[in-house]
């Protein structure tokens, strides 16, 4: 692990501090305390990556994006990645950049194929990019993965063949990608 991707507790509890304190409605004076880690830290992959969640969080993705960027090439690793990853093909979503936000959460989910936020959010993506058969079949996997009553229990074979079934109705080159 390269120094830019090292975090030492009192780093990390120091981030945290400021996430937790932060006004999702006014976020200018979290952006300047994660600008004043960074300055301390430069190319910390963690700080890098905080500081783009609080501009993405401020509604500023384009300036997020570099960030985040910045951040997995200075070797962001483990949940951080994920979470990064996730936060980044969400942003460029938003952006309408739907290949590449589908790019960045594929690798999210060969990654972290268990996430249930990775996989929630690619279905999203799926869906702003028109694949909407393709978005539905992770939603019913993600649902019949993970909710495990009785009720849908019971159709789990009906459920996940009719998932297969709408994935076939992809043409997509990436829709082996499924979660």
């Amino acid at each position: 692990m390269t120094d830019s991707a090292h975090i030492t507790p009192e780093l990390e509890q120091r981030l945290r501090t400021i996430f937790e304190g932060r006004d999702r409605t006014h976020m200018q004076p979290t952006i300047d305390a994660f600008l004043d880690v960074l300055a301390e830290h430069p190319d910390n992959a963690y700080v890098l990556y905080d500081v783009g969640g609080s501009y993405d969080t401020a509604g500023e993705e384009e300036t997020a994006l570099g960030y985040y960027e910045r951040a997995m090439a200075a070797g962001l690793s483990g949940d951080t990645l994920r979470r990064c990853l996730l936060q980044y093909g969400s942003t460029l979503r938003n952006l309408a950049r739907y290949d590449d936000s589908l790019a960045a959460l594929d690798r999210a989910l060969e990654l972290y194929p268990q996430s249930e936020s990775v996989r929630m959010w690619h279905a999203l993506s799926l869906h702003a990019a028109g694949r909407s058969d393709a978005a539905v079949a992770a939603l019913m996997e993600l649902a019949v993965d993970e909710i495990r009553t009785e009720d849908l229990l019971r159709y789990e074979a009906a459920v996940r063949g009719n998932a297969e079934y709408l994935w076939g109705l992809d043409a997509s080159p990436t829709s082996s990608a499924q979660s």
